[in-house]
Parts: C-alpha cells; sequence; structure tokens
C-alpha cells in the first residue's frame, strides 16, 4: 500500500484518547511513521497506513470511552428535543449483540445516519433469554452481572460492524490506487474522514437496583465501565420486583428511591462520565402496595405526601388490635391497612397522583430522563400526567416503553370507538368488545386505528413530552416469528424451497449484508491482518475458491 498524500481537518465524530484516536487518516500515518523511524530500522517491516487503518477501525479503546461518547450524543439529542419535539428518539431492544449490530447496520443502510437511534437492553429479555438459570420471569432473578456482559456484548458487535464497513472501504482505496484512479481514491478518503460510527447510545435497564443503594452502586459502575451513558432504574422493591405489566407490584418509599438516584450520580462521577443520563421510571400507576411507611418528620414533608395515600382507616379505643402500625392524618389516629402478606394498600384511584409525585420527585433529586409505565398506549393519558410535572419542570422528558405487553391494535380500535361515539358518529356495526376480529380489518373504523398507531410516536412527542420512544421485547417476537415461518416451510413439503425462497432469495434482493456471513463475521478483516502481519506468504481465506463469492 502507498501512503496517500491527504490531510483533512480530522476523523468526524473522533474520540479523543490515546494514540490520537480523535484524529485524521493521514495523522495517523505520520504519527506511526514518526515511531517506526526512531526505532533505528527495527520497526520498518510495520506499515504506518496499516496501523492507521487498524486504530480507525478501533476508535474506542474502553467502555467508558463509548460511555462519554454517548452520553455527549444523548444530551445533544435532548437539546434537539427541546428546541423541536419532532426531533424524538427511537430505539428497539435486543438481547445479543448481534441483533444489535445488525440493527444500527440497518438503520445506516436505509436512513444513511444512525442519529436519534439507539440501542434499549431490556431487563425482561435478559432474565428470558440470557440467564445461566434458564427462561426466567421479570423478576430480577437473573445473574447481576448478565446485564454489563450484555453491554459490553452490544458494542464489540458495534465496533466490528465499524471495522468491518472501513475494511471494505480501504480495500476499495487500494483497488482504485491500483486502477490509477486519483479521484475515486479521495473520494473514498473522504468517505473513512467522515465515517459516522455504529456505536450508538445504549438505555440500560438495572431493575430496582438488585439490591439496597450500595449494590446498585456497585452494579451501575460495572455497567457504565461496559459503556452505558444511560441507565435507568423503578422504583419497585428489588426483591419482590416485577414486570411493569404484571400484577403484584410493591414501589418504595421516595427517600429510598432517591438514594438509589444519587448512588447512579456517583458511580457515573467517580468514572469521569459527568453527563451520564439517569431515567427514573415510575410503576406507581399499576402498583397499589407499598412495603414501608415512609417515615415523616413534619406535615406535608415528601413521607407525609407518601403516606397520605394509604388507605387508612381510623382507630378508636375500641377498634384498636394488637400490632396496629399508626400513623396521623388530619389530627385522627389512622391505622393502613395491612395485607396477610405485610403490605401497604394504596387508595384506588391514586395512581396518576402518585406518577406525578414520583417524577416530580426524580427531577428534583437528579434525573435525567422519566418513564411513566402504563397499561396502555394513550397520548392524552400520558399527557395529562407530564402536563402536571411540566408545571415544576417545562423541560421534563420521558423515555416511554412503546411494550408489546400493550395489544396495540384492541386498544387503538377501541379508543376510536370511544371517540367516535362521543362525536355522536354511528359505532352500531362494530362491537367494542371484539374489535381485534379479523372481519373489522378493511373498515373505516381499522383503518384510521392504524394511522393512530403509525403516528402514535411523533403525536407523543409533540403534546406528552416523549423524547425517547422504545420497544422493549421486539426481537423476541421477531425471532419467535421468523423461526415459526421458516419452521413451517423447511419441516414441511417445501423443503430447501422455504428457505431459499423466503430467506437467502430475501437477503439477496434486499441487499441484506449479512448473506455474505463469512464477512459479516469477520473473515474479510482477518484476511486484511494477515496481510499485514505476513506480507506475500499470508494464507487468506477469501481467495477464488470461497463460496461466498457467488454472493459479491
Amino acid at each position: 500500500m502507498n501512503t496517500p498524500n491527504y490531510s483533512p481537518d480530522g476523523l468526524a465524530g473522533g474520540v479523543p484518547g490515546p494514540f490520537g484516536r480523535g484524529s485524521s487518516y493521514q495523522e495517523h500515518i505520520t504519527q506511526v511513521a514518526r515511531l517506526i523511524e526512531s526505532k533505528k530500522g527495527t520497526w520498518d517491516s510495520i506499515n504506518p497506513e496499516s496501523v492507521a487503518r487498524m486504530r480507525l477501525q478501533n476508535r474506542f479503546l474502553t467502555g467508558l470511552d463509548i460511555a462519554r461518547y454517548t452520553a455527549a450524543i444523548m444530551r445533544k439529542d435532548m437539546a434537539a428535543y427541546d428546541a423541536d419535539p419532532a426531533n424524538y428518539t427511537q430505539s428497539l431492544g435486543a438481547w445479543h449483540g448481534f441483533v444489535a449490530q445488525q440493527q444500527m447496520i440497518s438503520v445506516k443502510k436505509h436512513f444513511g445516519t444512525t442519529k436519534r437511534r439507539y440501542i434499549y437492553l431490556s431487563g425482561w429479555m435478559v432474565a428470558a433469554l440470557r440467564s445461566e438459570f434458564g427462561p426466567l420471569p421479570d423478576q430480577s432473578m437473573h445473574e447481576k452481572t448478565t446485564v454489563p456482559d450484555l453491554i459490553r456484548e452490544i458494542y464489540t458487535f458495534l465496533r466490528q460492524a465499524d471495522a468491518r464497513e472501513l475494511g471494505g472501504l480501504f480495500r476499495e482505496i487500494d483497488a482504485a490506487r491500483k486502477a490509477g484512479d486519483s479521484a475515486k481514491e479521495a473520494e473514498l478518503l473522504n468517505r473513512v474522514e467522515n465515517h459516522e460510527s455504529h456505536v450508538v447510545p445504549i438505555i440500560a435497564d438495572i431493575d430496582a437496583g438488585f439490591g439496597n443503594a450500595e449494590a446498585t452502586y456497585l452494579l451501575a459502575k460495572k455497567m457504565i465501565e461496559a459503556g452505558a451513558c444511560a441507565l435507568q432504574i423503578e422504583n419497585q422493591v428489588s426483591d419482590e420486583k416485577q414486570c411493569g405489566h404484571q400484577d403484584g407490584k410493591v414501589t418504595v418509599p421516595h427517600e429510598d428511591f432517591v438514594a438509589k438516584i444519587r448512588a447512579i450520580r456517583h458511580a457515573f462521577l467517580e468514572l469521569g462520565v459527568e453527563d451520564g443520563i439517569i431515567v427514573t421510571r415510575t410503576d406507581s400507576l399499576g402498583a397499589g402496595l407499598t412495603k414501608q411507611i415512609a417515615v415523616s418528620h413534619t406535615p406535608g414533608d415528601l413521607g407525609d405526601q407518601y403516606n397520605a395515600f394509604l388507605d387508612c382507616e381510623e382507630v378508636t379505643a375500641d377498634n384498636a388490635r394488637n400490632g396496629d402500625v399508626i400513623i396521623t392524618r388530619d389530627g385522627k389516629l389512622m391505622r393502613p391497612k395491612r395485607l396477610p402478606s405485610n403490605l401497604f394498600q394504596f387508595r384506588a384511584g391514586t395512581g396518576a397522583d402518585r406518577c406525578v409525585l414520583d417524577s416530580i420527585t426524580s427531577l428534583r433529586n437528579g434525573a435525567d430522563l422519566l418513564w411513566i409505565e402504563t397499561e396502555k398506549p394513550h397520548v392524552e393519558q400520558i399527557a395529562g400526567m407530564m402536563d402536571r410535572v411540566r408545571e415544576v419542570f417545562p423541560n421534563a422528558k420521558l423515555a416511554y416503553n412503546n411494550s408489546p405487553s400493550f395489544n396495540w391494535t384492541l386498544s387503538f380500535r377501541q379508543q376510536v370507538f370511544d371517540a367516535w361515539a362521543a362525536e355522536g358518529k354511528d359505532v352500531s356495526g362494530y362491537d367494542r368488545a371484539k374489535l381485534m376480529s379479523v372481519n373489522y380489518d378493511g373498515t373505516a373504523l381499522a383503518g384510521e386505528a392504524d394511522e393512530r398507531i403509525r403516528t402514535f410516536q411523533a403525536d407523543a412527542a409533540k403534546r406528552a413530552g416523549i423524547f425517547h420512544h422504545l420497544i422493549t421485547l421486539p426481537t423476541y417476537h421477531t425471532e419467535a416469528l421468523s423461526a415459526d415461518n421458516l419452521s413451517k416451510e423447511y419441516f414441511g413439503t417445501q423443503g430447501m424451497l422455504g428457505y431459499v425462497l423466503n430467506v437467502q432469495r430475501q437477503e439477496i434482493r434486499q441487499g441484506i449484508a449479512c448473506v455474505r456471513h463469512q464477512n459479516m463475521a469477520g473473515s474479510d478483516i482477518g484476511d486484511d491482518h494477515k496481510e499485514y502481519f505476513a506480507g506475500d506468504a499470508a494464507l487468506k481465506a477469501g481467495g477464488v475458491h470461497n463460496t461466498m463469492n457467488q454472493f459479491a
């Protein structure tokens, strides 16, 4: 390889660090050439451009480099959203590094940029798919270290996507030089200098912290060191944590939750990720129970506000019982209703008020984004709570779970049905309870419902303060669906055609890079390295007899 005479200002999005990781291609070559020269001939077999290429293919040396880089991306995106809610962000949950990698390769292919697209790491999918215990419910029973391990795995695959894409550009540069096409070479070098990384922010689920505040801090450090710039924590008890869409959720008093927020912030600051993002989730809308009565020192303080939602009955000398827990309310002695499980019950209908108080309290104590877990995707329900939060914090923003636990079709058809009925439209041709039926698929009501689903994210971003829309476990469902379809065809009468017609041919027709699976797994990168290390003696896998050439 010949060293090009090309020196633009610098690699786009470069990351400061050892060896000038934010430097341009030519700057890297120059730096390495000087280093080789200083070794008085003993390193002369090292090609400076080969080293420069390897450096650019490995921009991020540590997970902390990634966390700092992606935190800056999120902060910039949050500011852009504040200026215009059309700038909302999105993510899909990934349960393996390869899944996350393919998402970002696809995003770059279809949209030309990864801007405002993130990865979500779901505790639900970790429990269901990544625990050594086997499939588990979303109840914090999986190993703590599984989450940081998955963060590290995802970024390994995203970094490999960078290396693969840049490796292809480097091969094209060599081909242009060999052909004497200087204009093509210059165009390719410009693409290298302005290469956009596949490395994007991960919003990572830390559940309820897997223990007390110290346990939360220790796990947060592991997750940040693996590369996470945003941690999402919920206000449930850690030892009885439930999926946000299951029953039996139990919340903790605000002071307990605030201690965990502080623990995460300390972890970010200790590790030098000063822009780290904390997402605080309240499950109070669906949680009717608490394990503890909050400590209150003065009327109206935070503990007293929490206790004010408890379902209580007045205590008199006649109805006092052994073991009663007593609080005062409006000058009266009150007994919170305690269940046989030793849990205390909130008054029915207080969920929204508790969500608002939870959200305001979190923002007052360092949260950056909110998450209100709801039982259905309804813009006005979310907006009704966020309007109250924004009276106190005008720039309050949500990350919102576009959950597969919602029956989106039924929910939105019922929303349209209710809206039409309120407007006086004739809905006699529809059975509200059976709107999921395929018989309604071609109706005007179904059409309007689908349009509301299509615009839900933009509408909610504008009306309800949702900065980030995520789907927690979409790839869990897509894997199940694709496996079902392939199994039905391949093991049935279609045989091999079931794979070829529905998988391989579609990969080729749609330009799915993974059809060249050897390349995706890093074979070409390895061949390049062999050439760097052994020169003409390199035994490379990508020769004329490699069957992957059939997909060139």
